[in-house]
């Protein structure tokens, strides 16, 4: 799933049962994830509301008399960051993801054992660790290590011994872990997912700081344009606004410090940050304010904008598609 920032969201599910009553529940599971993803929670917050809205619709479903229900569906979900090489990871329930390292050697990640969904709705935990890049990540459901005649245990220690000997890209990788663990005629249904993990490329990143001053907003903004001028970036006059306005608005709302990032990936995607943890929103300004038009100009002039949230505040982002 792509999140802001060049970030990408990985995720795998598993729901109680089979046929189509379990094919339909995980349908709606996944288009919540999705809905939630664009949210650009945190790993942890993710599952949290999806905990919370398991056990509404469930509650909804007994009160109408139906005995089918989304309780106990087990998930991980994991946001990578190419730019810092770290990725974080959340699961209700859930076997926990394999990390195949450039050395050959496989580890499982330390996941917090935290309850499948609807059965708690207590905080769930993260854990964030720093991935080599060329490493890959792989997630599956436990249809792939369990069965009849194979505990949990054993199917995960198979799966690391399969890693070990496979080759390095993610397509050979998931056939050759399929034909040595599925059998045929398993009563379990396995789902796997292998991504191999990338670093964004340092001379594609820029970044600045600001002053606490809005006669510095013309200086950063002016450096900006020269970074974009040595890329070879030509996006007009509207990279330069949007700057404008996210830098102007950063230093009048937000808090200390203030930052720039610029990333010339498949897009340019501009990055202002704060540590203030005030949301923005765009607003309808009358036909003589002198103000209230920024959020609503940055809309207009990106493919795409919003906010998320990190420990140390918010970032404001927009991105803007590259000429071919």
């Amino acid at each position: 799933i792509p999140l802001s920032g060049a970030r990408v969201a990985l995720v795998v599910g598993d729901v109680v049962g089979h046929g189509l009553r379990a094919a339909a529940t995980m349908g709606r599971l996944r288009t919540a994830v999705l809905t939630f993803s664009a949210l650009d929670l945190t790993p942890e917050d993710l599952l949290l509301s999806l905990d919370q809205l398991v056990t509404r619709v469930d509650a909804a479903h007994q009160t109408g008399g139906e005995d089918h229900t989304i309780t106990g569906a087990t998930l991980v979900y994991a946001v990578y960051d190419p730019t810092s090489g770290r990725c974080a990871f959340a699961g209700a329930g859930h076997p926990p993801p394999a990390l195949a390292l450039p050395d050959g050697s496989v580890e499982f990640v330390d996941v917090p054992a935290n309850l499948p969904l609807g059965l708690g709705s207590v905080p769930f935990q993260t854990t964030d660790i720093s991935i080599p890049p060329g490493s890959r990540l792989v997630l599956y459901t436990d249809g792939l290590v369990e069965s009849r005649g194979r505990t949990i245990d054993a199917g995960m220690d198979l799966l690391r011994t399969v890693l070990t000997d496979t080759e390095p890209d993610c397509e050979s990788t998931c056939r050759t872990v399929i034909e040595a663990m599925v059998s045929t005629g398993s009563h379990d249904d396995a789902a796997l997912l292998v991504a191999r993990a990338r670093s964004f490329p340092a001379e594609d990143i820029a970044q600045w700081d600001v002053p606490a001053d809005f006669e510095a907003v013309g200086a950063v903004r002016t450096q900006c344009m020269r970074q974009l001028e040595t890329w070879g970036v030509d996006t007009g006059f509207a990279t330069e606004l949007i700057l404008s306005e996210l830098i102007t608005n950063a230093v009048r709302y937000g808090a200390p410090p203030v930052t720039v990032r610029l990333l010339r990936h498949h897009v340019l995607i501009c990055e202002v940050h704060d540590a203030s943890s005030t949301a923005p929103r765009v607003v309808q300004a009358a036909e003589f304010d002198e103000g209230g038009r920024g959020l609503f100009l940055v809309a207009q002039l990106a493919d795409r904008w919003g906010v998320r949230y990190t420990p140390q505040g918010k970032v404001i982002w927009a991105e803007q598609s590259l000429a071919p």
